[in-house]
């Protein structure tokens, strides 16, 4: 009887654990239909929305952009206008248009490397004037020419190995420029990855006549065809031959300099319009020019390479703007440069005066009017020169060996400046400047 009674027992256990297995499996399929329905729609939100955000940090008082391994393709518009470094190693960025960074113009340094850019256009890097460090190693650049590095006059650290390189006639320019002394940091390790006979080769060792044929070297001396700029109008302006070849366009509500000016002008006046911006290579095609009156435009900004090709240019008239400073680099074109029209902008006497004034004291032979600081208001009045100098005395004396032997004679520095600040004087017959340097 015992043993019956034991094996309804067992009996009646195997189907609760039975019914309990059956149970638990059926939560068990609802649970896991819950979850993959989570899971695919987890999967789908994933696919459409951003990765990870940036980071934004701040160390040593600079401003720090941390976007490496976001999978980025392309640079975002909305990062904050003052970063001073911008990290964008190890994404999928294929490719740099046009002004892409032109809103970081406080931009120290940048790094794009281990991503996939095989194309980088002539003016991708426009406006980092203040840029010295560029980081483009690994990636897929074979061929670039030096005008992508025209607007960054400060690079001093230039890294491009482990770029696929195709060494012909569209890198003569880059390796040219690699290869300059001055350059000594740019592009070192970099080397050609084509043609066969120069695999392996470095670019700073590569001889340039190596590049070119002489058939490729005439193709790309011929002239091309500009059809993005818009022909010059010359029902706009007024062509005086005499005394000397004179373009006249005074006062013809101009917004920006007009294009294909004609190539053998001497004098170019382009007063009372209302020119805010000059943009690069301005008047690149005008290298003739010796005189440029640029005088009550309102001018806010220089580009620095908005003078590049004017190298026989004798008098520029920068008069009557709205100038507070000068970027790095917008004179140093202008080897020939004798007389700078400066009166009449509302100079700021803060750090970035400092190139004008170095420029202008290293380059003794230009007269110069008008450097006068009208802002902030407890310096305003002060000659430019005194402003600098009083800048460094405040400073500790290690930072001034910045400018080694500039502060040894205020006295006789501050007296030459006046003497060239009022050495230019003007006299006007018939609507016709008259300049006399006494």
């Amino acid at each position: 009887m015992q043993v019956v009674t034991i094996i309804i027992l067992l009996f009646f256990c195997k189907a609760a654990d039975f019914r309990k297995t059956r149970n638990g499996s059926s939560r068990n399929k609802a649970n896991n239909g819950q979850t993959n329905g989570l899971r695919k729609a987890s999967g789908t939100v994933k696919r459409y929305t951003r990765g990870p955000p940036c980071d934004i940090y701040t160390y040593l008082h600079d401003k720090y952009l941390d976007c490496q391994e976001r999978k980025l393709t392309f640079v975002l518009s909305d990062w904050p206008e003052d970063l001073k470094h911008i990290l964008l190693a190890r994404n999928r960025i294929r490719k740099l248009k046009n002004n892409v960074f032109s809103n970081y113009k406080k931009l120290r340094s940048l790094d794009l490397q281990q991503n996939e850019i095989t194309r980088i256009e002539d003016q991708a890097f426009f406006g980092l004037n203040k840029l010295t460090t560029l980081l483009l190693q690994h990636n897929q650049l074979k061929t670039l020419s030096e005008e992508v590095f025209i607007y960054m006059p400060l690079l001093s650290y230039l890294r491009l190995y482990d770029n696929p390189w195709h060494c012909n006639c569209q890198m003569e320019t880059l390796i040219s420029m690699l290869q300059l002394p001055r350059n000594r940091n740019l592009g070192n390790y970099a080397k050609c990855a084509h043609p066969t006979e120069l695999k392996d080769q470095k670019l700073k060792q590569t001889k340039v006549e190596q590049l070119c044929n002489e058939v490729e070297r005439l193709d790309r001396q011929r002239p091309k065809p500009e059809v993005s700029r818009p022909e010059f109008d010359s029902s706009l302006c007024h062509i005086y031959v005499f005394p000397v070849q004179t373009l006249d366009c005074r006062k013809k509500d101009l917004n920006k300099v007009p294009g294909n000016l004609p190539p053998d002008i001497v004098k170019l006046d382009l007063a009372n319009n209302k020119i805010k911006h000059l943009r690069p290579k301005e008047f690149e095609d005008i290298n003739e020019l010796k005189v440029l009156n640029l005088s009550s435009n309102g001018i806010v900004h220089i580009d620095p390479a908005a003078f590049a090709g004017l190298i026989n240019l004798e008098e520029l008239d920068l008069s009557n703007n709205s100038l507070e400073n000068f970027e790095y680099g917008v004179l140093e074109h202008l080897y020939f440069l004798k007389i700078l029209w400066l009166t009449e902008n509302p100079w700021r006497c803060d750090y970035n005066i400092h190139y004008l004034f170095y420029w202008l004291k290293h380059h003794y032979s230009v007269h110069y009017n008008g450097l006068e600081c009208r802002k902030p208001e407890e310096y305003k009045g002060w000659l430019v020169g005194k402003y600098v100098r009083s800048y460094y005395e405040e400073c500790p004396k290690d930072k001034l060996s910045v400018f080694p032997g500039t502060f040894e004679q205020d006295t006789e520095d501050e007296q030459l400046e006046r003497h060239k600040e009022y050495s230019v004087q003007t006299t006007k017959k018939h609507g016709v400047i008259v300049t006399v340097i006494s």
